[in-house]
C-alpha cells in the first residue's frame, strides 16, 4: 500500500481521470492514522465565492475533496446546473471520454468559477482530509457504474429475433430422465459445434417487446434459466447444469456465456437529438426508481451508445377545464422526470440504469437529450 502522490498524475491523464462522472469512482481506499498534522487541512467546506460563468450551482464551494462513497456523477449532480454537460466542464476530448481512467480518494477538484472548469489539483504530497487523518490508495480500481446491479443484466439479458433462438443447441434429455433439470443435474445437447466453448448460458424465447409509439415487435426479450459447462464432447454433448434461475427442461436453448465485463465509459448526452418511450420497467408496481432498470426502444442503430445519458419526461395529466364557463379537456405540458444511462445495447433496443426519477419512471413515458 503507498500513499497517493498526484504529482504521479500527468495533466492529461488527470483530464481523462474523470471520466468516471456517473457513478461509482471510488478505488477501495484505506484511512490512515497520520503523524504529521502541520500540513493544511483541505475539505469541501472551503467558502463559496461568486459564479461568473454560470455553470455552477449556488452551494458550489471553490474545491471538493474526494472521499470514500464520492461518485463523480453524485459530485456532478452537487455542484452543476447541469450535471450532464460534466465532459464539457471537465474539458473532456470524446477519446477521454470513451475510455475513463480513474480518481481517488484524497484528490482535490477545483471548482474554477472564471471559467467555468472543473479540474484536479495538482498540488502534490499527501491530502490531508482532518488533521490526523490521510488517505492511502490501493490498487483496486471501481467501474463507472454499480457493478453489482447491472451485472445480471449485462450477463443475462438477452434479445433476440423470434426465431433466432431456433438454431442455437438444444437440451433434448436429461440423465436420469429428469422432467425438470436443477444445478447440479447433468443435460444432453444436441447442436454444439465449437469445441472451443465451454460455458454456455440457458435461455427460453420470452417476452415481446413491442415499441410504444408503433406497437410494432422490436425482439424477444429471451428468459435466462441458468449456465451450464460442457463435460463430455459429443453429439449429444453432456452439459453440467452449474447455475439455476429458473426451471431447466427439454427444449431449452444454449447460448455461448459471454464474458465478463466492465463498464468504464463515461456517461455523456447523445451524439445526435433522439426521441423515444420506455418500454419496460421491471418493476411489480409499475414504476422505476434510482438504481432501477428500464428498456428503451432505441439502440445501437438509432445512434446510442454506452453511457449515454437521456433526460426522462411523464406525459402531462389530462384534465377537464371549466374555469371559462364550459367543460374543456386539455392536456398539460410533460413535465422533467429524471436521467437514465444505457449501459447494454441491441439493435432498436437498450437497457438503461435510472440515475434519478423525481415521480417514477413507467412504461411509456418519453426521453430525449438532456
Amino acid at each position: 500500500m503507498t500513499t497517493l502522490n498526484t504529482k504521479k498524475f500527468s495533466t492529461a491523464a488527470l483530464a481523462a481521470v474523470v471520466g468516471m462522472l456517473g457513478l461509482m469512482l471510488l478505488g477501495q481506499g484505506e484511512l490512515a492514522f497520520a503523524q504529521d498534522a502541520s500540513k493544511p487541512v483541505r475539505n469541501s467546506a472551503k467558502a463559496m465565492a461568486a459564479d461568473p460563468s454560470g455553470v455552477f450551482t449556488d452551494n458550489a464551494p471553490d474545491q471538493h475533496v474526494v472521499v470514500k462513497g464520492d461518485t463523480l456523477w453524485g459530485i456532478a449532480g452537487k455542484y452543476l446546473k447541469k450535471p450532464w454537460r460534466w465532459p464539457e466542464v471537465w474539458q473532456m476530448n470524446r477519446a477521454q471520454i470513451k475510455n475513463p481512467h480513474w480518481i481517488y480518494p484524497g484528490q482535490v477538484i477545483i471548482l474554477d468559477k472564471l471559467h467555468g472548469t472543473m479540474h484536479l489539483s495538482d498540488a502534490g504530497g499527501t491530502v490531508i482530509l482532518e488533521p490526523t487523518i490521510r488517505v492511502e490508495q490501493g490498487n483496486a480500481a471501481i467501474p463507472s457504474i454499480p457493478q453489482n446491479i447491472i451485472e445480471p443484466w449485462l450477463r443475462q439479458t438477452l434479445v433476440v429475433e423470434e426465431n433466432e433462438l431456433k438454431s442455437a443447441p438444444r437440451i433434448v434429455a436429461a440423465k436420469g430422465d429428469r422432467l425438470v433439470l436443477a444445478r447440479g443435474d447433468s443435460a444432453y445437447v444436441s447442436g454444439i459445434t465449437d469445441k472451443n466453448v465451454k460455458n454456455y448460458q440457458i435461455f427460453r424465447p420470452g417476452t415481446a417487446l413491442k415499441d410504444p409509439d408503433t406497437g410494432n415487435i422490436l425482439g424477444y426479450q429471451a428468459d435466462y434459466l441458468g449456465s451450464g459447462q460442457v463435460v463430455r464432447e459429443g453429439d449429444p454433448a453432456t452439459v453440467l447444469i452449474t447455475a439455476f434461475a429458473e426451471e431447466i427442461t427439454v427444449g431449452d436453448r444454449l447460448i455461448e456465456a459471454p464474458p465478463a465485463r466492465l463498464i468504464n465509459y463515461a456517461p455523456h448526452p447523445p451524439e445526435t437529438p433522439i426521441k423515444g418511450k420506455i418500454i419496460d420497467t421491471y418493476s411489480e408496481i409499475g414504476l422505476a426508481g434510482r438504481g432501477m432498470i428500464v428498456s428503451l426502444n432505441r439502440g445501437s442503430g438509432d445512434g446510442l451508445d454506452i453511457g449515454t445519458i437521456l433526460a426522462v419526461e411523464k406525459a402531462g395529466n389530462k384534465i377537464t377545464d371549466t374555469t371559462n364557463g364550459s367543460a374543456q379537456e386539455i392536456t398539460l405540458p410533460n413535465e422533467r422526470n429524471g436521467l437514465v444511462f444505457v449501459f447494454r445495447l441491441f439493435d432498436h433496443i437498450s437497457y438503461a440504469l435510472v440515475l434519478n426519477a423525481e415521480f417514477g419512471v413507467e412504461a411509456g413515458d418519453s426521453f430525449s437529450q438532456p
